[in-house]
């Protein structure tokens, strides 16, 4: 009996545990961004990045990430960020081209004090293999 309740105690101690709340800069919001991808050339686009609250945690930012490539279609994904570096997921919702990837970004402010990051992304499979790199800045 008394190993029973060392138990419901110990598991009543842990389950009220607080996950520490997000302390983080939140990069949230709409950004106009210009590419230059390996195979397909200059382009532009826009990111949405919009905080997952419920999955952060002290520096650690979760996110849902959107980019949007005219003539390209969407490509939804997910980035986890710690400070000012944020690695980055994403995949065109038409699967057929294997138009998918993992960005990193470096995020600081421009001289009229709005966020801007700088992404290079890798795509394994995409036309063999493909590289790029991606400025934004946000609205």
């Amino acid at each position: 009996m008394k190993r029973f309740a060392l138990l419901a105690l110990g598991l009543a101690c842990c389950s009220a545990y607080a996950q520490p709340s997000f302390t983080g800069t939140d990069y949230s919001g709409v950004y106009d961004c210009t590419g230059d991808d390996h195979h397909e050339g200059k382009y532009t686009g826009t990111v949405t990045l919009d905080l997952v609250r419920a999955q952060s945690a002290g520096e650690y930012g979760a996110y849902r990430f959107k980019l949007e490539v005219p003539g390209f279609g969407a490509y939804p994904g997910h980035a986890a960020v710690q400070g000012q570096q944020m690695a980055v997921h994403f995949a065109n919702t038409d699967q057929s081209q294997k138009d998918y990837g993992t960005g990193i970004a470096s995020f600081g402010k421009n001289p009229a004090g709005k966020w801007a990051f700088t992404k290079y992304y890798y795509q394994p499979e995409y036309k063999g293999g493909n590289y790029g790199i991606e400025s934004c800045t946000q609205k």
